[in-house]
């Protein structure tokens, strides 16, 4: 998925903590976060920019416009260095990075060994282990346009029923359970999914499977299984669609249900209802488990999917910038460190108005110390 700034959206919108999106959608754009979850807007990190000028890289086009914002602090820190982003998507990335065509690939998946290219990576990077490192992330809104109703609670069992088809009706008992307040209508619930293939779709049915207690049964996978509602292309589609439609209810980035003014539900993962903001985004970031080895930071995203922990907005996607432990050459491996510290750090401070937001101090610092064992 492609992110796009989106400045008159984000406005309102200070601080930082965190979106991004996954291959397949188009644009998107949401804000910053404060206290604990956000991280310093400069850092004291020292930065070797006597690599290599001209880095490249590819991938997944969900961090196009954080790589891009990025880039510009990067030329700042290091005068005269470059680096050339083609978000070609996650697969191109990983194929061109395991050909030494790019000197690291962005992918919205981490490197599979079932697929065979964990040993590529390897065979690439001189008989050594490519890493895996999280560097952007991102909340996904169940968004959703309904006359009277602008603060709606669901959890993960009720979005799987919507998106299945198990709830069709907004006064439904299983949605009127979570909002006793709330003035629910006699009204058709109207899905509207992607319906090109989108690394959004993908997590976001992981997640209904992770949180759901069973109702999601369709599994995940890039094209939407619910079986129903009205496919649009690309989160632009989507989200217009749903701010034409009474009763309309869709999953799309943050920063697409901000411009179209869709409201945003909050979500009951059983310690009541959490609302998407910068500070319970970087709590999910922050309780997310590494199931990777080392510096090879693969996340276990059911941990987040999966939590019960109060005040945690658990539907947020992460991008890795799969890199060598070693292998490369001392001046591209001198570059490919500078150019990492700078976006894990300086870099941070520009992610609000890029559309995603800063790294949590304590997972920002797993990816500095992975990023300088980088040889």
């Amino acid at each position: 998925m492609k992110i796009q700034r989106h400045g008159a959206a984000l406005g309102l919108i200070t601080a930082g903590a965190l979106l991004l999106t996954a291959c397949g959608s188009d644009n998107n754009a949401p804000a910053g976060s404060t206290g604990g979850a956000s991280t310093p807007a400069a850092s004291a990190e020292q930065v070797d920019c006597t690599g290599k000028a001209k880095l490249n890289a590819e991938g997944s086009s969900a961090q196009k416009t954080a790589i891009e914002s990025f880039v510009q602090v990067y030329q700042q820190k290091c005068k005269g260095a470059d680096l050339a982003y083609n978000a070609s998507g996650s697969g191109a990335g990983v194929k061109q990075f395991n050909a030494s065509q790019v000197d690291f690939g962005g992918s919205d998946s981490p490197l599979s060994k079932e697929k065979g290219e964990t040993d590529a990576a390897a065979t690439r990077c001189q008989s050594n282990p490519a890493w895996n490192i999280p560097l952007v992330f991102g909340p996904v809104a169940i968004s959703y346009k309904l006359d009277g109703v602008t603060d709606l609670t669901v959890s993960g069992e009720v979005a799987a029923k919507i998106f299945n088809g198990g709830v069709k009706k907004w006064n439904d008992p299983a949605i009127a359970a979570l909002n006793s307040s709330a003035k629910l209508p006699d009204k058709d619930i109207t899905v509207v999914y992607r319906s090109d293939e989108s690394g959004t779709t993908d997590n976001f049915q992981k997640y209904l499977a992770a949180s759901s207690k069973g109702a999601w049964t369709q599994g995940d996978g890039k094209a939407f299984k619910g079986g129903l509602g009205e496919g649009k292309e690309k989160s632009a589609g989507v989200a217009q669609a749903v701010g034409s439609v009474d009763g309309a209810v869709t999953y799309v980035e943050w920063s697409f249900a901000q411009d179209n003014k869709l409201s945003v539900a909050k979500i009951d993962n059983g310690a009541g209802a959490v609302e998407l903001t910068p500070e319970t985004v970087g709590k999910a970031i922050d309780g997310a488990k590494i199931k990777g080895e080392g510096n090879d930071l693969v996340l276990d995203l059911n941990s987040i999917y999966a939590t019960t922990a109060a005040g945690t907005y658990p539907l947020i996607l992460a991008t890795y910038e799969i890199v060598c432990s070693k292998g490369y050459d001392a001046d591209t491996a001198k570059a490919v460190k500078a150019f990492l510290t700078v976006a894990a750090t300086d870099g941070q401070a520009g992610l609000t108005d890029a559309g995603y937001a800063p790294l949590p101090k304590t997972f920002q610092d797993k990816i500095l110390t992975a990023i300088k064992a980088i040889a």
